[in-house]
């Protein structure tokens, strides 16, 4: 098995493929958007994690920009129903930081953003993956990546995130929101306070 690629960044494709030339063999690598973008410019040297994947009719690279987010991958297309395909559309969406944080707080609608990626696939996924993934403590503060703080997935601001998601508020109005909602309160106050803040749009 293929675990790893260094060589020259031949081509970049427009759908999601690299073309890396090692040891005068080119190597076609299918990736996410984001890696395809940062892995560095055509003539560069460039380095990947792969995933060699092997079926009777192919044989296909997967890359990865860290080791991370290729466990999670691998840890993606070990649940029922998720092939290489669709482990990489969803990591396209959500990286892993992410979807750990989406699959600690059974935050379903964000699975839905991913193409193909219907209610029912996504309550699937948030149960298998929860065994599968490092996830983070969601009776705590996590830190984004932005430098600001996730909401957490239990208690008072989940009940309010349930919801503002049936009153029909996209996933990212209600992320804006929940942020800057206190951790501790009595749901219909903090309802209450999400619908003024979106409401003024804050």
């Amino acid at each position: 098995m293929i675990g790893s690629l260094r060589g020259r960044l031949l081509d970049r494709g427009p759908d999601g493929e690299l073309l890396i030339e090692v040891a005068g063999v080119g190597y076609r690598v299918s990736v996410t958007p984001s890696t395809a973008m940062s892995i560095g410019e055509v003539d560069a040297d460039v380095f990947v994690h792969t995933m060699h994947a092997v079926r009777e009719d192919s044989e296909t690279l997967y890359g990865f920009a860290t080791i991370h987010e290729r466990r999670v991958f691998e840890s993606l297309i070990s649940a029922h129903g998720v092939g290489p395909a669709l482990g990489l559309a969803i990591l396209s969406v959500h990286g892993p930081d992410a979807l750990r944080r989406a699959v600690a707080e059974d935050d379903i609608a964000s699975l839905c953003l991913v193409p193909g990626v219907g209610k029912k696939t996504a309550a699937r996924l948030v149960m298998e993956l929860k065994s599968k993934l490092d996830l983070p403590d969601v009776d705590s503060v996590v830190h984004a990546a932005d430098g600001g703080t996730a909401v957490s997935g239990t208690g008072a601001r989940a009940d309010v995130r349930t919801a503002l998601e049936g009153l029909g508020y996209a996933t990212d109005e209600i992320h804006a929101v929940l942020v800057d909602l206190p951790a501790d309160g009595e749901t219909s106050d903090l309802l209450k306070d999400a619908l003024r803040r979106l409401a003024s749009g804050v």
